[in-house]
């Protein structure tokens, strides 16, 4: 697979652009030269071929050539709302999130969360997990990057839902009587709430049942804020495709 890129929209054949500065750096890092193929992307669907057309010490120019509908994505939009796990799990989660296919990732501040995010500091992590979504979309073919949402408190965001948006929904639950994974049906749009360490507090999953969150179980083992989202994501990437 050749070098690809993403680059922010819109992108066409025929044009000449500028990389920014994360894939120059990379163009550099790779010791590409003037005439090497690249792929671009700028999220809209399908890919670039190009060619690099000059080098700067910080200035990289391609040749856009032509255009190809290629499609990795899922068949259906599946959005990931979660407690954020503390250190650099977040960024592990937003990774791993990218190359299952991922629509969309929701980081929550829930009643048992240990990283609690607020202003300035909240917006920089999102900008930074949105680069770690870039960079992840680049590695694995992605066509599209996942949208990072801005951190929310899991109260107001409840609060927040239109009824009968974003498709079913699901909560992780360990109560008794959960449905089994098979219940999230494929080929719709699929929401899944997650709980921080410590999981969801009693009233918190109660509030997501009455805002229409059907309790979803992974299982008898106890998994980590980190896992069970990814493995609702492994779990529907592989029935899909």
């Amino acid at each position: 697979m050749l070098p690809r890129f993403f680059v922010p929209p819109p992108l066409k054949a025929g044009e000449r652009c500028v990389l920014p500065p994360g894939p120059t750096r990379h163009v550099q890092v790779l010791r590409l030269q003037p005439g090497d193929a690249i792929t671009l992307f700028d999220g809209h669907g399908g890919e670039w071929q190009a060619c690099i057309e000059q080098m700067g010490r910080s200035v990289v120019s391609v040749q856009l050539l032509s255009h190809q509908p290629v499609d990795r994505e899922l068949d259906f939009d599946v959005t990931i709302a979660l407690g954020m796990p503390a250190n650099e799990r977040m960024d592990s989660v937003v990774e791993k999130a990218t190359e299952l296919g991922v629509a969309a990732i929701q980081p929550l501040i829930c009643e048992r969360s240990v990283l609690r995010l607020t202003g300035e500091r909240a917006d920089k992590k999102v900008a930074h997990w949105q680069a770690v979504a870039a960079a992840a979309s680049e590695q694995c073919g992605r066509t599209r990057v996942p949208t990072v949402q801005p951190v929310r408190a899991l109260s107001a965001w409840l609060a927040g839902l239109v009824p009968g948006s974003m498709g079913r929904r699901h909560v992780l639950s360990l109560r008794a009587g959960g449905h089994n994974i098979a219940a999230a049906q494929a080929g719709e749009p699929l929401l899944f709430l997650s709980g921080p360490e410590g999981g969801l507090s009693e009233a918190e999953e109660q509030a997501a049942l009455q805002a229409g969150f059907q309790p979803l179980s992974l299982g008898p083992r106890v998994l980590r804020a980190d896992t069970a989202p990814l493995a609702v994501l492994a779990t529907l990437a592989l029935s899909a495709r």
